[in-house]
């Protein structure tokens, strides 16, 4: 893929906007992009082929199943998020899986091995990642905590209010949104 593509993407990524340009410039040559169709799984590798993926357009529904098949959505992803091996210890959950929810969904991915290296030297962007994955990790803690505090009609309505917070489009009186979640249960 072109040099000019793989920096546009990085430097639009929230994680590396604040990178000097020769540094994103630099890390061109690590990353791999990836258009995903609706419905394709995306694999997190495992070992020293695990990867860390970067969210730059489009929806990503994490999921996890149980020992009989039954599929527990963990989050939705948007535009600016990370998944993957985010421990970076080579060793991403099995259960995990990650599936794209709308048409050309764009990420770029490190394997692990790169993105330690990458992380090693810029002291700003391992800041940068360390508040990303700290985030992510108030979100699950506020999820947790609406479960054991929470009625079902309770955690469905701050669900709903949630998702037109951060992906619905105001018309008039009324927000929008957009129904990717189609043959999903949640």
């Amino acid at each position: 893929m072109c040099e000019e593509i793989k920096y546009i993407y990085l430097k639009s990524h929230p994680l590396f906007e604040l990178l000097p340009e020769d540094r994103i410039k630099n890390l061109c040559h690590s990353i791999k992009v990836k258009t995903v169709y609706r419905g394709e799984i995306i694999s997190y590798g495992e070992g020293g082929y695990s990867k860390i993926y970067f969210l730059v357009k489009g929806k990503i529904k994490i999921t996890e199943s149980d020992e009989s098949g039954n599929e527990l959505i963990k989050d939705i992803l948007m535009d600016g998020d990370i998944f993957g091996d985010l421990t970076l210890e080579g060793h991403p959950s099995i259960d995990e899986c990650a599936e794209a929810l709308t048409v050309n969904t764009t990420v770029f991915f490190f394997n692990i091995a790169d993105f330690k290296k990458v992380l090693e030297d810029n002291p700003l962007l391992t800041l940068n990642y360390a508040r990303k994955v700290s985030s992510k990790l108030k979100k699950l803690e506020g999820r947790h905590a609406d479960l054991v505090f929470r009625d079902a009609k309770s955690r469905l309505l701050r669900f709903i209010k949630n998702w037109a917070r951060a992906d619905g489009n105001r018309m008039g009186n009324k927000i929008i949104l957009q129904q990717y979640l189609v043959g999903c249960t949640v």
